[in-house]
């Protein structure tokens, strides 16, 4: 009797050249059985090369589920997930961690600020870390910061600013290292309009670039003028992506 040959996994699309993010069929559940959530049920989404895209829709949707797992702090139960040319979901755990580390910056809801650095030690954390001697990793950071409003606070620590200090000094962060994608969860959510309106700009000059992409969890519409497309999410799927603002 002739015997099968054992099943070979099917090969993965090839990712065109301008395509920054690709996610093909990306599921995730949290629970098991009675408890069980399905946060996202097959989502299908590409993030060009030079371009900002907006997700939005309703709390509890999958956004910040999707962009946690396109930023590689969180694993999908299954799909494809291709960022900058490399599969995360084939990655060790470290592999990951080093690959947020050199390529990705992203904002949180939560600021996490080191409560015993000041907003320079903070917003320059990630340079420190990729071995920039410290003096010029701050200078770096101060640089950020002041093009961010913070001139004045930045030897002040964490709990000696506002949320919107606080936010701002999360967003330096994450683009002091010109990471090639960098993802938001809600920049502007404790921002008036003005630093709202200067936050979205810097965080603009990224996404026009070539080799870089932005991705925004948002429910700002005072942002919807910064995107290149919109993709609305609903019920853990993307419901439709149409032009943005600054993309028609």
């Amino acid at each position: 009797m002739e015997r099968c040959s054992p099943m070979q996994p099917l090969p993965r699309e090839p990712l065109p050249d301008d395509v920054a993010v690709r996610v093909r069929g990306v599921t995730k559940e949290f629970g098991s059985g009675g408890s069980l959530t399905k946060a996202l049920r097959g989502v299908d989404l590409d993030v060009p090369y030079g371009e900002m895209l907006l997700l939005a829709g309703p709390s509890g949707c999958g956004k910040t589920t999707l962009v946690s797992i396109v930023a590689g702090t969180l694993e999908p139960t299954a799909g494809e997930v291709v960022v900058l040319g490399q599969d995360l979901v084939a990655m060790s755990s470290g592999g990951r961690v080093r690959f947020r580390r050199d390529n990705v910056g992203f904002v949180f809801q939560a600021y996490n600020l080191l409560p015993s650095l000041t907003a320079a030690e903070n917003a320059a954390v990630p340079l420190m870390i990729a071995g920039h001697p410290r003096a010029q990793a701050v200078e770096a950071a101060c640089e950020v910061l002041e093009h961010l409003g913070l001139g004045d606070r930045l030897s002040r620590l964490p709990a000696e600013m506002s949320g919107g200090q606080q936010q701002r000094v999360a967003i330096a962060r994450a683009i002091v290292h010109h990471p090639r994608l960098l993802v938001c969860d809600e920049p502007t959510s404790a921002l008036d309009a003005e630093n709202g309106r200067i936050t979205m700009e810097l965080i603009a000059e990224l996404a026009v670039q070539p080799d870089r992409a932005v991705i925004v969890v948002t429910h700002d519409s005072r942002v919807f003028s910064f995107a290149d497309r919109i993709a609305t999410m609903e019920d853990g799927r993307i419901e439709s992506v149409a032009i943005g603002e600054h993309g028609g």
